[in-house]
């Protein structure tokens, strides 16, 4: 109902819970403004949400008003600061704009974006440590891949054809694009928890080096394990952990593109990663000290112009080989495509699913195989570095056992459908 001066006539229980709402909005920002000792805090912050929401329902022209007292407030507060020598405080003013924002919106019914939109401002505001020792460290390949990044996905992403643009039907550029924009996007996600947490330790290294590229991350830390004294049991953990991390990513990629398919990797993925833990936790030693992995950025113009040309190439040879040698000729294009990239076989498998090209059950085979040829391909690498044959023997054993593993929860649980 509006009264005849334009403002909005409530019900109280209606009015109650948008004033409510607005309370909250406030005091919570404003509470992580007072735990950081700025000049405007909980009560400041709860009444310009208050405000804005009375403001709209009063009148239109009311919250413009208010508006302006706000940003009264916010030069006044300015003022003080540069009059007694201290740092302008622009990110509380901004906070305080947007709290008056969101007040507003909670006056006009809306309930999900405000609150929402509170707490993410309120996560950002905290993060500002976190935030600050990221940014310190950030190189110039590493900003240049978060903007190659926005550019993949929205600037070429919707100028692509969203058709085959072969004869063979064979190649559907947009969708193609969209699998390579996921896969990069998901290991640029992992490089930055790599960059903020890996200082925890070797351990936490290898699992987030995993998740990124679990090849490079054997083939950065195997050098630790050099040594005078024996780190055959470290060896063994850091090599399993980035296996595990790899057969995590490769689940989610699947799950991504082809769910269906899930049901069908999960067992076997699931049983390897299990012995796998069981092992790490049979052969774990005392605390190691952390160490920084030199890892680059995931998202660089080469490596997504070699992943994307690796993932149309075995995906255009998966549905040739689905065509003309059936089956088991799509499996050995996906087993072998585990020995270059167990993410972009994968994904072109997930997608192969997606389209029909291939069954669910199918893609989730191999998803299984390219992870088992992925966790194989690092025994290799590791002899190339250590020269160590008892260590790289114990691995083999090790490794062809959780293949195994796999391969036998497969049988029993796949292939009686």
């Amino acid at each position: 109902m509006i009264a005849a001066s334009g403002a909005v006539m409530l019900p109280p229980a209606d009015a109650s819970l948008k004033l409510a709402i607005a309370i909250g909005i406030g005091m919570l920002v404003g509470l992580e403004r007072e735990w950081a000792q700025k000049d405007l805090g909980t009560r400041t912050f709860a009444i310009t949400a208050m405000l804005g929401t009375l403001g709209i329902l009063a009148n239109p022209a009311i919250a413009y008003i208010a508006f302006g007292g706000v940003l009264v407030i916010i030069a006044i507060v300015a003022v003080r600061n540069v009059a007694d020598r201290k740092p302008v405080e622009a990110t509380t003013s901004a906070a305080l704009i947007l709290t008056f924002i969101l007040g507003v919106l909670v006056g006009l019914g809306h309930h999900y974006t405000p609150v929402a939109a509170a707490i993410v401002m309120t996560m950002l505001l905290s993060l500002k440590p976190a935030l600050l020792h990221f940014t310190g460290g950030l190189k110039v390949n590493e900003v240049r891949g978060a903007v190659l990044l926005g550019l993949l996905g929205f600037v070429i992403y919707p100028v692509l054809p969203n058709r085959f643009i072969d004869p063979w039907r064979l190649v559907n550029p947009r969708e193609a694009w969209l699998t390579v924009i996921i896969i990069a996007a998901l290991g640029f996600l992992n490089y930055v928890l790599l960059k903020l947490y890996s200082s925890r330790g070797l351990y936490y290294t290898a699992i987030l080096g995993g998740l990124v590229n679990s090849t490079a991350t054997i083939a950065e830390l195997s050098g630790f394990f050099n040594g005078g004294k024996d780190k055959t049991g470290i060896a063994i953990v850091i090599d399993l952990l980035t296996v595990i991390a790899m057969f995590l990513r490769n689940l989610v990629i699947l799950a991504i593109f082809a769910r269906s398919a899930i049901t069908t990797a999960a067992f076997p993925m699931l049983a390897m990663a299990a012995i796998s833990i069981f092992l790490v936790w049979k052969n774990r030693g005392s605390k190691i000290g952390a160490t920084e992995l030199q890892l680059s950025s995931p998202v660089s113009l080469p490596k997504v112009l070699n992943f994307g040309l690796l993932f149309l190439l075995i995906s255009i040879i998966g549905t040739l080989g689905q065509r003309y040698l059936g089956h088991f000729g799509f499996l050995l294009v996906s087993a072998i495509g585990g020995l270059a990239s167990s993410a972009s076989t994968t994904g072109a498998a997930a997608v192969l699913a997606m389209h029909g090209s291939v069954t669910p059950q199918e893609a989730g085979i191999a998803t299984v195989l390219t992870s088992m040829t992925s966790a194989l391909s690092n025994l290799p690498i590791i002899y190339k570095q250590v020269h160590q044959p008892a260590l790289v023997w114990k691995l083999t054993i090790m490794s062809v056992g959780i293949v195994c593993a796999g391969l036998i929860t497969m049988l029993v649980f796949i292939y009686p459908r």
